[in-house]
């Protein structure tokens, strides 16, 4: 049993937590409503608000980072994160293949989808991967995941986003090389042009539906937590089922590739990278054909105000109320190897980004719901990197 003093100290900070959450709520909502009663954009740039506090709130809740979710497989077994990713692939799969229907009948021509994140499967599309997945294990998150533990307080994040910046400026200064070596000739390989719509969902389906049975059977479940009978508990209390997330962040990428664009979180930070490389004279005289491919566009921008730089602004925001009220918001001092782990995997995350065209939001989750081969070949690259650089580091005694 906890002493009287410490319940009652836990209960007053969780109520201060529930408080301020409520506060920077009330905030977002009215930013919310400020923003769509301004210019003809609003309405878009309101909606990214909304749809980037949705993901922002459901990432935090249901601690869907690509990290953490393969490390529970590698060191117990527990299958329940990827079950997640395998839901949400699923459900973006079906919707995506639902719109093209109707924006492009027949997928069989030279056409592909508007703006779907459909890359070049290339060589130096695996070393993107590798660095990236690399990146993820020695920062402790994909960028998504960093930015939504940049609202819990997380002391690494800051720095791996800042990192990230730093391996955008080398991305840019190395793309032309790449490009010129095995990107420029490499095929975008879309599989609803070869199978038809039906054809490439069923092939989809039945490779998530076999990934499924095998981590089912190969997985260990572990015992779960009876569920709370306070349905504000179930909300903002306790973590919600990884099948749960899966199945709403399946959702909004698909409301968001309706109404908006792709989900992905890179393009802002990616702009934004590539406005500052420009004006330190660190940005090649031309990038050859980089704004020509379909990804995470890092166009540079005039405008302060942008749907992906809203979104991002949106889900930083929900995962700080949700940490706030699940009292899980533990801001402390970053330690030099804090600094140190998230600069440098900021950098290989940041450059894989570039060079992959998005990360694991973009790359993989929007461009295998699009039925790319492009989301596959990252998704196993970025795995391959990040397992062997977290059995080197645990062979070497780092805690990875």
């Amino acid at each position: 049993m906890a002493a009287p003093a410490a319940v009652a100290e836990r209960a007053s900070g969780l109520s201060w937590g529930v408080l301020t959450a409520l506060g920077l709520a009330a905030l977002l909502a009215l930013a919310i409503v400020g923003i769509g009663r301004h210019g003809d954009p609003a309405p878009q740039l309101q909606l990214s608000l909304i749809l980037g506090a949705a993901f922002g709130f459901v990432i935090q809740r249901s601690r869907f980072c690509f990290l953490c979710i393969w490390r529970d497989w590698l060191d117990r077994r527990d299958p329940r994160g990827l079950l997640g990713i395998v839901t949400a692939l699923a459900v973006g799969i079906a919707g995506y293949t639902l719109i093209f229907g109707v924006w492009l009948p027949d997928p069989s021509g030279t056409r592909l989808p508007p703006t779907a994140h459909i890359g070049p499967v290339s060589l130096a599309l695996v070393l993107a991967g590798l660095a990236f997945g690399a990146g993820m294990a020695l920062s402790g998150s994909c960028l998504s995941a960093h930015l939504y533990r940049l609202g819990e307080g997380s002391p690494t994040a800051p720095f791996a986003l800042i990192g990230a910046v730093a391996g955008f400026v080398l991305g840019f200064q190395s793309w032309n090389a790449l490009y010129l070596w095995t990107i420029a000739d490499a095929p975008v390989l879309w599989l609803p042009r070869h199978l038809g719509y039906g054809g490439a969902l069923i092939a989809s389906l039945v490779v998530l539906a076999t990934l499924a049975v095998f981590l089912l059977r190969k997985g260990i479940l572990p015992l779960q937590p009876a569920p709370a009978l306070d349905p504000f508990a179930s909300i903002f209390r306790q973590r919600w089922p990884a099948w749960l997330g899966g199945l709403l962040v399946g959702l909004i990428g698909v409301a968001a590739y309706l109404r908006l664009s792709p989900l992905g979180v890179t393009a802002e930070i990616g702009s934004r990278s590539r406005q500052l490389a420009a004006a330190f004279e660190l940005l090649p005289s031309r990038l050859e054909g980089l704004d020509s491919f379909r990804g995470c566009a890092t166009i540079i921008r005039d405008a302060l105000l942008t749907s992906n730089g809203l979104f991002i602004t949106g889900l930083v925001a929900a995962a700080l109320i949700a940490a706030l009220a699940a009292g899980e918001f533990k801001p402390s001092w970053p330690t030099a190897g804090q600094v140190l782990r998230g600069l440098s995997g900021g950098i290989l995350l940041g450059w894989g980004t570039i060079i992959g065209l998005g990360c694991t939001v973009g790359t993989l989750l929007s461009g295998v719901s699009a039925g790319a081969i492009s989301g596959w070949l990252f998704g196993i690259a970025l795995i391959v990197g990040t397992t062997v650089v977290l059995r080197l580091g645990r062979l070497f005694g780092l805690r990875l």
